[in-house]
């Protein structure tokens, strides 16, 4: 399966105030951008805390053009997903570490946890299951994090705007718990380009 983590920052990698405020870091540019790459990917992803603090769509718009909608996949260990969230409805799937209950006309599934979140091998397997071949990673830190710790993600696709939000902005990723640098994920460039404003970057895994 094909990983891609998308990040839209500040220069300084941060997604959010301290507040939680994230609409919008980057401009018009960057987000189209963003959503030709929804289109391009089978299923997009994010944690329940994107849900409950931004309570997404997660659908793919683009003028002037039709596209087929991919998968909405939240990953939600507690089953947090309010019945009325823009996710919980067709096209939807919640992946939990608790015994599945109805939210709203998602579809809602257990999978093998790790430190009593989904794990990520679970998750891929189950996205294969239901005909992903490709899944776009959204948000936020703690999701980012752990697919970059189990290694899975093939391409960062980074939006920076110019904008500093300083050490209390919520970080686009969470704890690695490196030890070594040796240990850190590693990527290689493949593009650099701008976006209106912001800068985007392009990563393939090494």
């Amino acid at each position: 399966m094909r990983v891609t983590l998308k990040l839209a920052t500040s220069l300084d990698g941060r997604i959010a105030t301290a507040s939680g405020e994230s609409r919008w870091i980057t401009g018009e540019a960057a987000r189209l951008e963003g959503h030709r790459l929804r289109a391009a990917h089978d299923a997009i992803l994010v944690g329940v805390e994107t849900v409950l603090h931004d309570d997404p769509e997660l659908t793919t718009r683009l003028p002037g053009r039709s596209v087929d909608q991919p998968l909405r996949v939240v990953l939600d260990s507690r089953l947090r997903t309010p019945a009325t969230a823009k996710l919980a409805g067709p096209n939807s799937l919640i992946l939990t570490a608790v015994a599945p209950r109805p939210v709203g006309g998602a579809e809602v599934r257990q999978v093998e946890t790790q430190d009593g979140r989904p794990a990520v091998p679970a998750v891929l397997k189950a996205l294969k299951a239901v005909g992903v071949a490709s899944v776009l990673i959204e948000g936020g830190g703690q999701v980012a994090a752990a697919f970059l710790r189990a290694r899975a993600v093939d391409r960062l696709e980074w939006f920076r705007a110019p904008i500093l939000l300083g050490g209390e902005g919520r970080p686009c990723v969470a704890s690695l718990a490196l030890a070594k640098l040796a240990e850190a994920p590693n990527f290689r460039r493949l593009d650099v380009r701008p976006a209106g404003d912001d800068l985007w970057e392009s990563y393939a895994r090494i």
